[in-house]
């Protein structure tokens, strides 16, 4: 989850860097800066501030293999999935500047920790409001643990696969001694941001952009 420039070709880290320039300008024009509430930039701010703070707890067993939470789910849901991708390249720009990370393939790592958690969680959010029931439950045990889990899975797969694409590591030793690692670790996120979500939903509602006391509570 930590991508190393040296494992890749130069034009990977250029495509990177310019995907991930392309999604955050598209990001940054979505957000209705202007119309923002305090309660939301406090709920924003001090979200990515918790994933940069979480991000500092991690092992790091090969170059470009650290294994650490990522939070990407849990911000996506506090601030809202644009507001969220913007955060986690926050988070990185923090890691690269405290030399956890290469400024060159910072643009994988955002497609990569910021764009593909974030867009699944939403999807599923969405999905969840379409088909399944308007249930407080619902949004916690769906929305919160299993996105949570399925989020850390899918950055899990996309590492290893992009790993062995570029030969960084044999693709034998990935799918076999690294992705089981990744497979643990969506227990501990799906832990981390069910409870601290639920928490917010009961005493700061208001802090949590995806939920609505209207959808879930008034309904019934």
């Amino acid at each position: 989850m930590n991508p190393v420039a040296a494992h890749f070709p130069a034009d990977w880290l250029a495509l990177g860097w310019l995907l991930a320039g392309l999604g955050l300008v598209q990001t940054a024009w979505h957000v209705p800066w202007l119309a923002l509430r305090q309660s939301q930039l406090t709920a924003w701010f001090g979200a990515t501030v918790a994933v940069l703070a979480l991000w500092q707890l991690k092992a790091e067993v090969h170059p470009g293999l650290a294994f650490h939470l990522l939070g990407t789910s849990a911000l996506t849901l506090i601030a809202g999935p644009h507001a969220a991708k913007l955060g986690m390249a926050v988070v990185l720009a923090a890691e690269a500047a405290q030399g956890h990370g290469d400024w060159a393939s910072l643009g994988l790592a955002w497609l990569l920790v910021g764009l593909l958690p974030s867009w699944l969680t939403c999807c599923l959010l969405t999905w969840a409001q379409r088909h399944l029931p308007a249930n407080y439950f619902v949004y916690v045990f769906f929305n919160c643990f299993a996105a949570a889990a399925l989020s850390m899975w899918a950055v899990g797969l996309a590492s290893c696969l992009l790993l062995a694409m570029a030969g960084a590591y044999a693709t034998d030793f990935l799918f076999t001694e690294q992705l089981p690692y990744y497979f643990l670790m969506g227990w501990p996120e799906a832990f981390t941001t069910g409870i601290h979500l639920t928490l917010l939903v009961v005493y700061r509602p208001e802090w949590v952009a995806t939920f609505d006391d209207r959808f879930y509570l008034a309904r019934k």
